[in-house]
Order: C-alpha cells, then sequence, then structure tokens
C-alpha cells in the first residue's frame, strides 16, 4: 500500500519506528504537499465569491498550479521511499573481488545520484508552492488569508528539509562536475526564501 494510502496514525507510526524510510525525505515531500493544499484552499474559498469577482481569473490560474504541484509532491514523496531504498539495497551487495567492488561502486553512484535528484525535485516544487503563497495570500478569500501563512511556512519547511537531503548524498558522490551542479541549483532556489517567508508572514499577520 502506498504511504499517502494509509492512516495517518499508520505513516507517524512507520515515520517513529526504526526503519530507514519513509524519513526526512518523504517528510519534505509532504510539508511541501501540505503548502500546496493550503494555497488550494484559499482559491477554493475564493471561486464563485462576488465579493473577488475581479481576481476569479488569476485565482483559477492559481488553484492550477498548486494542484499541480500538489499531486506531484505527492508523487514524490513514494519516489523518495524509493531511491533510499534502492541506496539501502546498492549498500549491501558484496564486495569480496575486485570486479564486485566496481559494481557496487557502479550501483552506488547510480543510486544515489537518484537519491540526489528526488529531494532536488521535491526543492523546485516547495519554491514553487512558496512563490504562490504571496498572491493568495493577497488576492485570495481573507478569513482565510491565515492559510495563505501556513502554507508559506509549510512549503519553507518542505525546501529547506529536502535541501538537507541532497546535501547528505551529495556527500556520498564522487563525481564533482554532479556535485558542483547540484550545490549551485540548490543554492539558487534556497536564496531569498527566507525573506520572501517572511513577507508573506507579515502581510498576513497584518491583516489578522
Amino acid at each position: 500500500m502506498a504511504l499517502v494510502d494509509k492512516p495517518v496514525t499508520q505513516f507517524l507510526d512507520e515515520l517513529a519506528s526504526k526503519s530507514p524510510a519513509p524519513g526526512g525525505g518523504s517528510v519534505a515531500a509532504l510539508s511541501g504537499a501540505l503548502g500546496a493544499a493550503l494555497v488550494s484552499m484559499v482559491c477554493n474559498l475564493t471561486l464563485g465569491k462576488k465579493k473577488y469577482a475581479d481576481v476569479q481569473s488569476e485565482i483559477e490560474d492559481l488553484l492550477a498550479q498548486s494542484e499541480d504541484l500538489r499531486r506531484g509532491l505527492v508523487d514524490l514523496l513514494e519516489a523518495d521511499v524509493a531511491a533510499y531504498t534502492a541506496v539501502s539495497q546498492a549498500m549491501k551487495l558484496p564486495r569480496d573481488t575486485d570486479e564486485q567492488k566496481a559494481h557496487r561502486d557502479a550501483e552506488m553512484d547510480v543510486a544515489l545520484k537518484n537519491a540526489t535528484e528526488v529531494p532536488l525535485r521535491v526543492a523546485r516544487a516547495c519554491a514553487a508552492v512558496m512563490d504562490l503563497c504571496q498572491p493568495a495570500a493577497e488576492k485570495g478569500n481573507v478569513n482565510a488569508v491565515s492559510d495563505a501563512g501556513v502554507a508559506v511556512l509549510m512549503a519553507e519547511a518542505g525546501l529547506r528539509s529536502a535541501a538537507l537531503n541532497v546535501l547528505i548524498n551529495l556527500g556520498w558522490i564522487k563525481d564533482e562536475a554532479f556535485v558542483t551542479a547540484k550545490r549551485t541549483e540548490l543554492d539558487r532556489l534556497l536564496a531569498g526564501r527566507p525573506a520572501l517567508r517572511d513577507e508573506v508572514y507579515d502581510y498576513v499577520a497584518s491583516k489578522l
């Protein structure tokens, strides 16, 4: 059964167990998905309201984006477990002979790079969710403005959590060009995010 199809309590029990997956990577994706869902909630509470007739098309566009991101992040929650499982299996490969060591090293390289790409995709999606929060707060139903504030906090938590998972995997990868490229992208995704979070949070607080 997929993680997202399990009851919340079962997911939390598995998260708390000694099993290494699900772990922080899945939580990062879930945090981003929760943020996206909250943006969608704000949009759905705005659509069809006469008071917001002049922003209906913009809200519809925001909703389409937030729902696309939410679905993608749910898929990445599952992908993170698969990626970690592949790394774990590669680590257990025999390395008694030079041939076995070479095979294990090759499998580890593939698995680690994939385990880096998955949280990087989570980070990209979470950054995109953050970008939706300010317009959702400014143009959405004022009665749901606090939800836009929670959304930006959840999305940033997902972004930063995903970043940690990218970094821990990069530490094992010997391909310097790959490492440099992924670190550069991660730095770009993180740049300016605390300021955006604070801007949205302060705006929301000013409306309460």
